[in-house]
């Protein structure tokens, strides 16, 4: 009976990480489809305007020298990865008019697996 006890839970543990795998896995492609959507907002804001927002805030609520503000553009919710954590927004950006990175599980810069970055110019 205790054999069985003990096989039940090892086979409950890999089961367990399976699945935490899994819903990692699928957050990490649900942030980088955000990343592409979010991007098209700010292209968006970037059109009524003249330019990109100076922060990803400017898509929620209006800022004061945004003359042909047509927003919202975004929610609040919209602002965060499926972590919870910000993306990254940085105008003039490097590597375009601006850039936007998605910084995976960890939410810092850097990292590997479901943590590498993914930026809006990849």
């Amino acid at each position: 009976m205790l054999a069985v006890i003990v096989l039940i839970g090892i086979i409950g543990a890999i089961v367990v990480t399976q699945v935490g795998k899994n819903v990692d896995k699928g957050k990490y492609g649900a942030g980088k489809a955000q990343l592409v959507t979010l991007g098209q907002k700010v292209e968006n804001y970037a059109l009524d305007n003249g330019a990109p927002p100076h922060e990803l805030g400017d898509l929620v609520a209006k800022p004061g020298d945004a003359q042909n503000w047509q927003g919202p553009y975004a929610k609040e919710s919209d602002l965060k990865d499926p972590w919870g954590h910000a993306f990254g927004y940085r105008y003039p950006g490097e590597h375009g008019s601006f850039d936007l990175v998605f910084y995976g599980q960890d939410g810092k810069a850097g990292g590997d697996g479901y943590s590498a970055d993914v930026g809006n110019w990849q």
